[in-house]
């Protein structure tokens, strides 16, 4: 067993968070939609290639969705715009994904050069995580992070995952540029070479899609930037932070996710 299989046959065991643990476990059955469906109701694990050059970090897992399916961004909407399939049609587009779905765990799914974890790892009431909760489920994100050995870019969807992610590699001895940048799609953060750079982006909720704050061509941006950045030699790829080409239409709300 490698260590990354180590990890996560850990991580699915844990219990640290009593609050987190009940909801995981009573969603089951309580959406029509997936009426007899066994849930997979433990923490999710993180799912990819591990020798991924890019990593992306989400919030957490959907209550309907990797809750129920037990891999990450898969099956949380029936209409083919649930943040599972938005993500993934623009995964699909920049070669990151073999399908532009995301619908189960057992669809045929496989992604290249790319790894997806998240911040928190049980469904969250809400989707909202209380800070202790994202507290104690910090060490299971680092240790992941630690175990890809070929990251060079990590893509945060959301503010929540990019100040995670931030804190993450501070606290591994990295210098957080000041003034520090500012949470915006397609903003960027070089912490030096002995760092993944640091890219960020809305999270593809409904709320985000759906208002148009957030639109197809603008996830697939960052992940082009991301696989740019990945291929660069890494004495290249410490430029000055820079921002993806398309900025979000300006009649959309101010929301971040």
């Amino acid at each position: 067993m490698t260590r990354l299989a180590r990890h996560t046959a850990a991580l699915v065991r844990c219990a640290r968070c009593p609050r987190l643990v009940a909801y995981r476990e009573s969603c089951e059955g309580t959406k029509r939609a997936f009426a007899g469906e066994t849930y997979w109701a433990r923490p999710v694990p993180g799912f990819g290639d591990p020798a991924a050059r890019v990593v992306l970090v989400g919030l957490a897992p959907a209550a309907h969705g990797a809750n129920r399916t037990g891999r990450m961004f898969t099956g949380d909407g029936t209409d083919g715009m649930g943040s599972s399939d938005f993500l993934m049609r623009a995964l699909h587009a920049t070669g990151f994904a073999n399908l532009p779905t995301s619908k189960s765990a057992d669809d045929g799914l496989a992604l290249t050069d790319l790894w997806m974890t998240a911040s928190v790892r049980c469904a969250p009431p809400d989707n909202k995580p209380t800070p202790d909760e994202i507290a104690a489920c910090a060490d299971w994100l680092a240790r992941e992070i630690e175990l890809l050995p070929n990251v060079r870019v990590v893509v945060a969807l959301g503010k929540l995952a990019f100040d995670r992610v931030l804190a993450l590699f501070a606290a591994r001895g990295a210098t957080i540029p000041r003034p520090r940048t500012r949470f915006g799609h397609g903003a960027e953060v070089d912490l030096g070479a002995a760092f993944p750079r640091v890219v960020a982006s809305y999270h593809p909720s409904r709320q985000n899609t759906q208002t148009r704050k957030l639109s197809p061509g603008m996830l697939a941006d960052v992940f082009r930037r991301a696989r740019e950045i990945g291929l660069t030699p890494a004495a290249t790829a410490s430029s000055p932070s820079r921002r993806a080409p398309r900025p979000p239409p300006p009649s959309a709300p101010s929301r971040g996710r």
